[in-house]
């Protein structure tokens, strides 16, 4: 079943038409957003430690002299494509949830504490070349710290997606392309698909099944 759209009237009337309520779930959406970001921040390092040893590994297996240095350079290196585009997904779900809880402040903030989550403060224009040039180097910038996370993530598994390409053998020479490299990029390649296919928020209505045990002493 498709979502059901929701309007400003009916927020205002879940949210905003009670002090109380409204209090209650303006103190809640602070502290999800904030759960959020640091949710992100695990996510973001846990994908680092992952991709970093594969990455180790990597270089490890290509500074060797094994015999099967080609066929764990192509596993490898297509690990290391799928839990980096992983990543690059999981960055954009996190900021979808955190984006989700700052609009729930945006709209709740004003009559409990006045607009202090939607104004922005900054610092005043630099003049001369002296203070452009130090505000430039050391100065504030509105830059998003999610947003550069998440084009790292995109660096990374296009990076990886070279090194896939570098670790298979030359087409041209005797060995060519066998079905081991085939079947492995193909699986990797599927599971990327898969993230942005089946990896969405069901957007849908829930009906629940509920069950209940009955436990009774038998005397018999």
């Amino acid at each position: 079943m498709p979502e059901s759209k929701y309007t400003q009237e009916q927020y205002k009337e879940d949210f905003l038409s009670d002090e109380k309520k409204r209090e209650k779930a303006l103190e809640r959406a602070l502290d999800t957003r904030k759960f959020e970001v640091e949710l992100y921040w695990k996510r973001a390092a846990y994908f680092w430690t992952f991709i970093g040893a594969v990455l180790a590994g990597f270089i490890a297996v290509q500074a060797s002299s094994i015999t099967n240095k080609t066929d764990l350079s192509v596993v490898l290196s297509c690990v290391g494509f799928v839990f980096s585009v992983a990543w690059f997904c999981v960055n954009r779900g996190s900021k979808h949830w955190q984006e989700n809880w700052e609009k729930h402040v945006d709209m709740l903030e004003n009559e409990t504490s006045g607009p202090l989550y939607k104004v922005v403060l900054t610092r005043g224009k630099p003049s001369g070349v002296c203070e452009h040039a130090r505000h430039l180097l050391t100065g504030p910038s509105p830059l998003s710290v999610s947003k550069i996370n998440q084009l790292i993530s995109l660096y990374i598994a296009l990076l990886w997606a070279v090194l896939v390409w570098y670790s298979l053998p030359d087409l041209n020479s005797n060995s060519g392309m066998n079905l081991f490299y085939c079947s492995v990029i193909f699986l990797s390649i599927f599971a990327c698909i898969s993230f942005f296919w089946l990896g969405r928020t069901f957007q849908g209505g829930f009906w629940h099944r509920a069950s209940i045990r009955s436990t009774e002493i038998n005397n018999g």
